[in-house]
């Protein structure tokens, strides 16, 4: 017979923004149950995030396949602590390993546990999405739930996706010693700014990255020990063989096994239906993470687990505000943006204006001959930011002031006027802002005013 729990929140998903929630609402007094079916830590710590950046890090410095390998695995292990059961048991979270099923409205099933809470959290995350090519299926194709198992090691690793996890393993690959094709229907990165991802793919196909763009892929079939490609181009029908193709094309929500119908929570077009606070059609029931998007980011599973926290634990009424949400690619130059680029801000129909620096008019980036790229800043005519996207080196670092900025409606003043210390690759940030005033303040008006002035003594 089935155990009946009760408790203050039930968080379904240990991933990123369950964990949050999780560890938040335990230590600050809530009763927490956190069902997780698989490994606490979810894709982000074993699959996503922390692995690929380990294997780019192991690239970057010369790694052979096997360091490259032993690396990534003693990254996950060193952080896996953070994310254990025993460290969130310690939080006072009680933690059951099962598949968790509504069966109504205020109701769980996990196990031999019912689980009756106050309020749930759905944080169950998404997997990848396999394209529908004739053969796909056939294909011993990797995504990255499979990528950093892959054994023997890749020789020919053909991507299909040219995102930022296709176009980072495929750096990173290459720096490894693989041969590597690089597929993709549209233009690689196509939600960064063209300028900017112009400085990427210069940077990869230099590194001897195959890379075909504008390039559908027909079908796929196993050809002895390789596989084979078969695509559609500009110039016409394309054939690549590889020893592993790595699909990376997009991902799904983890929601099919939850019965959500049962707790009269709503799916649209695959998507669970969520309002501003991140509340399902069942009020007692919220979502955060890959499984609601519209950002599939570890750092805004996060951002959403504080504003479900902020709803149930203290009943405010907190909504999600998407207008100064950063992201990184994390090639060598990283390519980093927050808020409009210069394409969205002409959809949006808004005045702005584009502030720029290179990296190459820059001292410290000279000095460590790390000269490739620039930053590209939008700001309305009165000097209001609107957001800011870099390429170059340690971009993902440099895009954190330009996220505050435009979190906090700042103007462009607020840069300028800050003192920078020199020489660093931050002076980029100081000599865009500072560019907005160039145009009056060296102007032959301005000119004519500092001459009459120096008249006075």
């Amino acid at each position: 017979m089935a155990e009946t729990l009760h408790c203050d929140i039930c968080v379904i998903g240990a991933g990123a923004g369950g964990l949050s929630v999780s560890a938040g609402a335990a230590q600050m007094g809530a009763s927490v149950i956190l069902v997780e079916r698989s490994r606490m830590g979810g894709e982000c710590l074993y699959t996503g995030c922390v692995p690929s950046k380990a294997l780019l890090a192991a690239a970057a410095r010369g790694d052979s396949f096997y360091q490259a390998f032993q690396h990534v695995a003693r990254t996950i292990e060193e952080i896996e602590p953070h994310d254990s059961p025993e460290r969130f048991t310690d939080f006072g979270v009680r933690v059951i390993t099962e598949t968790a099923r509504f069966t109504g409205l205020r109701c769980v099933e996990a196990g031999n546990y019912k689980i009756r809470a106050r309020r749930y959290v759905i944080a169950t995350g998404s997997t990848p999405r396999l394209p529908d090519i004739p053969g796909i299926h056939d294909v011993a194709a990797l995504t990255n739930e499979t990528l950093f198992a892959a054994r023997p090691v890749p020789r020919h690793l053909i991507i299909l996706g040219g995102g930022p996890v296709g176009v980072e393993m495929a750096q990173a690959f290459r720096r490894l010693g693989a041969e590597v094709s690089l597929i993709e229907e549209n233009h690689i990165l196509s939600n960064d700014d063209a300028d900017l991802v112009a400085v990427i793919r210069e940077q990869i196909i230099a590194e001897g990255v195959q890379l075909h763009e504008q390039t559908s892929a027909v079908s796929t079939a196993q050809a002895g020990e390789q596989i084979l490609l078969t695509c559609s181009g500009e110039s016409g029908e394309i054939k690549l063989r590889g020893s592993h193709l790595l699909v990376a094309a997009g991902r799904q929500p983890n929601s099919a096994s939850l019965n959500l119908a049962a707790a009269g929570v709503t799916i649209h077009g695959g998507a669970i239906l969520l309002d501003q606070r991140l509340r399902t059609t069942n009020r007692r029931i919220f979502a955060v993470g890959d499984v609601v998007g519209p950002y599939r980011f570890t750092h805004m599973a996060s951002y959403q687990a504080g504003i479900v926290l902020r709803n149930i634990l203290f009943r405010l009424p907190a909504r999600v505000k998407y207008q100064a949400v950063p992201w990184v690619t994390y090639t060598d130059p990283e390519l980093a943006h927050v808020g409009l680029n210069e394409a969205s801000a002409r959809r949006t129909g808004v005045k702005f204006q584009v502030l720029q620096h290179p990296f190459s008019e820059n001292d410290r980036a000279v000095a460590e001959g790390k000269t490739a790229g620039l930053i590209k800043v939008v700001v309305t005519p009165g000097g209001r930011i609107l957001g800011a996207s870099i390429a170059g080196a340690h971009a993902g670092e440099l895009i954190h002031a330009w996220s505050l900025a435009v979190s906090r409606r700042l103007k462009i003043s607020t840069i300028a006027q800050t003192i920078t210390p020199y020489p660093t690759l931050s002076e980029v940030s100081t000599r865009a802002a500072g560019s907005f005033y160039a145009p009056k303040l060296f102007s032959p008006r301005t000119k004519h005013i500092v001459r009459f002035l120096q008249r006075f003594g």
